[in-house]
């Protein structure tokens, strides 16, 4: 009688192993397979970044204003700006002059009385619609005359967003004096 009771306890607590066993191995092969997953969408997807620096909004004595700065493409895709609104306003794209760079742009920008068509060695064109920019290419963007921009708001700070299909990249610029000659 003992020994078939101990034979029974035995079956019992093979059972209970077995059980754990099995158990412990799916919740490390479902940890596996998670993880594999989680790491090749991160490598595979390429996020989007865009850096807006050298922000500047000027207006003249005359009343003009002017706005430039420049955007540097951080992240892993090109991308299309869409859209740039300086203080709420759109600007329109006949007003918006831009070119593009894959180096290094380290020149400050400054006030151009004349329609900008060459700052810090890269050529600058007028926009008939949505602007692309490649991965690592920087692009420097001049808008002659913003909405909204007057004589009254220097000294004021007024918010610039650039907006792309998937974000939108805003930045505060102080409006700045100039002369009209300089």
């Amino acid at each position: 009688m003992n020994m078939t009771k101990l034979m029974k306890n035995r079956k019992a607590l093979s059972t209970v192993v077995t059980t754990l066993i099995i158990l412990v191995v799916s919740v490390l092969l479902a940890g596996v397979v998670t993880y594999y997953a989680i790491n090749v969408t991160s490598t595979r997807v390429q996020e989007e970044s865009l850096s807006l620096t050298k922000l500047h909004v000027w207006c003249s004595d005359s009343g003009t204003s002017q706005a430039a700065f420049l955007i540097i493409n951080t992240g892993g895709r090109d991308v299309v700006i869409s859209k740039i609104t300086i203080r709420g306003q759109a600007a329109a794209w006949t007003n918006v002059y831009s070119g593009t760079t894959s180096s290094a742009v380290t020149a400050d920008f400054s006030y151009i009385a004349t329609t900008p068509t060459t700052v810090s060695g890269v050529s600058l064109a007028v926009n008939s619609g949505d602007i692309t920019l490649k991965s690592g290419d920087s692009m420097i963007v001049y808008i002659s005359s913003p909405d909204s921009i007057t004589i009254n708001d220097i000294g004021l700070t007024v918010g610039i967003t650039v907006f792309t299909s998937q974000a939108m990249y805003y930045q505060e610029a102080n409006v700045q004096a100039t002369s009209t000659g300089s």
